[in-house]
């Protein structure tokens, strides 16, 4: 077990080790503290898609698909 959030002394489950196998197709989700909106203006979005931009084009990866939902 591990501690987090030492100044609340919380304890939690660690997460399991994650495999990564070349080749296998990956959703990515992400969801904000408290449902709040995490690309609220403009410039948030356009930032984040220069990031998956950059991934990539560093990383060789081949986007199908994305979608960013408020």
């Amino acid at each position: 077990m591990h501690f987090l959030g030492a100044k609340k002394n919380i304890l939690a489950m660690a997460r399991a080790k994650r495999h990564y196998i070349p080749g296998q197709i990956w959703h990515i989700t992400h969801r904000c503290h408290k449902r709040e909106f995490l690309l609220k203006f403009a410039k948030d979005k356009r930032r984040w898609l220069q990031w998956l931009y950059e991934a990539k084009k560093r990383y060789g990866l081949v986007i199908l698909n994305y979608t960013v939902t408020l």
